[in-house]
């Protein structure tokens, strides 16, 4: 008796204790020593970097989040402004280093590429998934003997100078089913960049496995798994809490990387069956007439093959798709550009039909891809970089472990480099040995060093091919008759930098 009104005590107690603390005081209270580690991290970590690139204050626990907004290459770029090229930022308790200049990003891509072309790896990644940090090209340590084959393959077998020209006919062929299905639509909205990312689609998909694997008409499976792909893309880019406080990994605070699995499995199944037919029937040292040819040849095994194949569709779809988007509404919004793109089209090319080795004889529209992709470029802060040792940058240090990035949206608008930078302008690289391959560090929409985009060699065919075919091919016209002088240009910042407002025409058959 006298143990249950003891127990009845204590109970009303407790209610009586909790009713006089708010739910509030009670989560400060479990959060707190949360907190105190948290703050103990960033202490530990300023006080080993004494000296630091310069940059805005960080505030306790969420250090610069606020600042870098919904879109982060302008928010890096104005705080550059007021620091200088190099500077130092909190995400949490991640130290994030960026370069904004020419020579800032020498120095990150070249001078220092030894510290600091590793990957920093987002915490979506299944931490489980050894094959993706053991074989994928994006995630791949640059030191391990994988990570080494790739690079040799892409250079010697998948990108080489033979291989892209040996597959000429293909993509002029993709490009011209991308003509015949705009033929069809005459008179009806299209929107731009969904038909040029399935026609990038299947032109990746007959290179890894010979066949077609999306549909200009959007509709059945093909559908499916571009719609996978992408999703793919925006769950690594999407916000992670656990990016910025190290110690949520195992938690999966956001369900971000249950979602990637289940989606990776999914996405993985669609083409499966290509490569268990391919495997079955494979005949070692047989001529290899694909991609997926190259992977059997060298042992990869499945898992192996699924993660470069997705790989290889998100790094050169939306790319390429988004590219094109924006030429052609540069193109279309300044109208002194397109008589000079039409002019050269007319006068250079004389059949209905227009082939890789008309395009490079096309100096004035290489032009403006080039403009393009220094106003637009698919990837405006490149691909992350942690440092895999403390390294001084510009006399300053960046700390081992530091995530490092170069905002090349910021450098191919800098006023010190380019006159009338936020123009569209191709008439200056007329004349210019500036390119994108890697060597101008003032210009780099792929980046540069040992961590370049190796797809490069494959989108210098693929760009002014597709360019070249729209203009010369269709008139163009907004819906409604809209005036093209007053496209909307704003972007929308992503994995890839993409139009804000997707860009909707009608076509109109010339030839």
């Amino acid at each position: 008796m006298c143990k249950i009104f003891s127990e009845n005590m204590d109970s009303r107690f407790l209610q009586r204790l909790f009713s006089l603390v708010s739910s509030a005081e009670i989560l400060f209270l479990l959060l707190l020593p949360l907190t105190f580690i948290i703050l103990k991290n960033i202490t530990r970590s300023c006080s080993k970097s004494k000296y630091l690139p310069p940059g805005p204050k960080p505030w306790p626990i969420i250090g610069n989040l606020l600042q870098m907004g919904n879109q982060p290459h302008v928010s890096l770029a104005e705080i550059a402004k007021i620091h200088g090229p190099l500077i130092s930022l909190r995400l949490g308790t991640q130290l994030l280093v960026v370069g904004s200049s020419a020579k800032a990003a020498t120095e990150i891509l070249k001078t220092h590429d030894r510290f600091l072309s590793a990957r920093h790896v987002p915490q979506v990644i299944p931490r489980e998934s050894h094959v993706l940090r053991r074989v994928a090209l994006v995630w791949c340590p640059e030191s391990i003997d994988t990570w080494k084959l790739l690079r040799g393959l892409c250079r010697t077998e998948l990108f080489s100078a033979k291989a892209i020209e040996s597959k000429a006919t293909l993509r002029e062929k993709k490009v011209g089913e991308l003509m015949d299905f705009l033929v069809a639509r005459e008179g009806k909205v299209v929107s731009i960049g969904e038909v040029v990312f399935s026609t990038v689609f299947n032109t990746i998909s007959n290179l890894l496995f010979s066949n077609d694997l999306a549909s200009l008409e959007e509709k059945g499976m093909s559908s499916g798994l571009k719609s996978h792909v992408r999703k793919l893309m925006l769950l690594v880019a999407a916000p992670n809490i656990a990016d910025f406080y190290p110690i949520f990994a195992g938690l999966d605070p956001q369900g971000l990387r249950r979602k990637l699995s289940k989606l990776v499995e999914e996405t993985f199944a669609i083409w499966a069956i290509n490569i268990k037919e391919r495997r079955n029937s494979y005949v070692h040292d047989s001529p290899k007439r694909d991609f997926l040819d190259v992977f059997l040849a060298n042992g990869f095994d499945d898992d192996q093959i699924n993660w470069l194949a997705s790989e290889l569709f998100s790094a050169g779809t939306d790319t390429t798709a988004t590219t094109i988007e924006w030429a052609v509404a540069e193109i279309l919004k300044n109208k002194e550009v397109m008589e000079k793109v039409e002019e050269e089209l007319e006068r250079e090319i004389t059949k209905n039909t227009i082939s890789e080795s008309d395009v490079s004889e096309l100096p004035y529209l290489n032009a403006c891809i080039k403009e393009t992709l220094r106003l637009h470029p698919p990837v405006p802060l490149l691909v992350p970089h942690r440092a895999t040792e403390t390294c001084e940058v510009m006399k300053y240090t960046v700390p081992k472990d530091s995530q490092v990035l170069v905002n090349v949206w910021a450098i191919s608008r800098d006023p010190s480099t380019w006159e009338d930078p936020l123009s569209f302008k191709p008439d200056r690289f007329l004349g210019s040995n500036v390119d994108f391959k890697g060597g101008n560090y003032e210009f780099l929409p792929f980046g540069a060093g040992r961590r370049i985009c190796p797809g490069v060699p494959m989108a210098n065919k693929l760009l002014p091919l597709i360019l070249a075919s729209l203009i010369r091919c269709f008139d163009w016209s907004l819906p409604n008759g809209e005036d093209l002088a007053r496209l909307d240009m704003k972007d929308k910042f992503g994995l890839v930098l993409q139009k804000e407002q997707p860009l909707l025409l009608v076509p109109k058959r010339r030839l």
